[in-house]
C-alpha cells in the first residue's frame, strides 16, 4: 500500500527513444490531472540511454521533466554503468559498445565511423567527454540504485532472493535476472523493475515488470500505483529495430 493520498508513476526502459519519453511525459501529466489533490512522485526506473537514436534528447526531456516534476527520482540502469564505466576506464568501452553505447555516442555528435577506422577507446573516450554536457553527467551521476514508498521497492533489475532490500549489492539492483524474476517468495515489499523486456506489463505476486521493450516495440509503459492499486499507461509509438534484449 502506499500512503494515503500519494501516487507514484513508474516508467521502464527508454533506451534512446525521445519520441516515448515525450509522449509518456504527456500521458502522466494528463492523468495526474484528473486528481490534482494526489501527492505524485515520478519514478523512473533506468536504462535512458542506448539502442535508440536520440539518447541525448531523452536526457534534456527528463531534465526539463524534473524541473516541473521536483518529485522525480531517476534510478540507475545498468547501460548507464556501462556509460560512466567507459568515461572512468575507455577500455570497458568495447562492452558498452556492444550494448548499443556507439548509438549513445553518436546523439551526442561523436562521429563513431572513426572507431571502426581505428580509433582507440580513450580517443573516443575524450571526444565523447567534449561534447557531454556537464549537466548531463552531473545526471548520470546523481542516479540512486533504489528507492522504496509505502510498501514498494523500485529499483532497475531487482533484487536478489533472501537478502535484506536494504542490503542488496548493486549489481544485482542492476543486473540480475533469473534468480530474481523465477523466485515467487515474498520480498518485503512489492518489487517494481524494467531490465527485462516482456511483450506486456507484468503483475506478479511479489513484483511489477514495466519493461515493454519500448526501443524494439514503440511501447513504453509506466505503472500507476495508488493505495494498493496498480493500473498502466502505455505509449503507441512506432516500433523501432526488432532486437530486444535485456543486458
Amino acid at each position: 500500500m502506499l500512503p494515503p493520498g500519494e501516487r507514484v508513476y513508474a516508467i521502464g526502459d527508454i533506451h534512446g527513444r525521445a519520441d516515448l519519453a515525450a509522449q509518456m511525459q504527456e500521458l502522466i501529466c494528463a492523468h495526474a490531472a484528473r486528481a490534482p489533490d494526489a501527492s505524485v512522485t515520478v519514478v523512473w526506473l533506468g536504462d535512458y540511454v542506448d539502442r535508440g537514436p536520440s539518447t541525448r534528447d531523452v536526457i534534456e526531456l527528463l531534465l526539463g521533466f524534473a524541473r516541473k516534476q521536483p518529485r522525480s527520482i531517476f534510478l540507475l540502469g545498468n547501460h548507464e554503468e556501462a556509460l560512466l564505466s567507459f568515461l572512468v576506464d575507455p577500455r570497458d568501452g568495447l562492452h558498452w559498445f556492444r550494448l548499443g553505447g556507439l548509438e549513445t555516442l553518436a546523439s551526442y555528435g561523436v562521429d563513431i565511423d572513426a572507431f571502426h577506422f581505428g580509433l582507440s577507446p580513450e580517443d573516443m573516450r575524450d571526444a565523447f567527454l567534449a561534447v557531454l554536457p556537464d549537466r548531463h553527467r552531473e545526471f548520470f551521476l546523481s542516479l540512486k540504485l533504489s528507492t522504496s514508498i509505502g510498501d514498494f521497492f523500485f529499483c532497475h533489475a531487482g533484487v536478489r532472493p533472501g537478502v535484506d532490500l536494504g542490503a542488496q549489492a548493486p549489481h544485482d539492483l542492476i543486473w540480475i535476472r533469473d534468480e530474481f524474476l523465477n523466485c515467487r517468495e515474498d520480498f518485503g515489499k512489492m518489487i517494481v523493475h524494467g531490465h527485462t523486456p516482456m511483450a506486456e506489463p507484468e503483475l506478479r505476486s511479489n513484483r511489477v515488470n514495466v519493461d515493454t521493450g519500448a526501443f524494439a516495440t514503440g511501447r513504453l509503459t509506466c505503472a500507476v500505483i495508488e493505495g494498493g492499486e496498480i493500473s498502466f499507461l502505455s505509449t503507441q509509438g512506432q516500433a523501432g529495430p526488432s532486437r530486444l534484449s535485456g543486458t
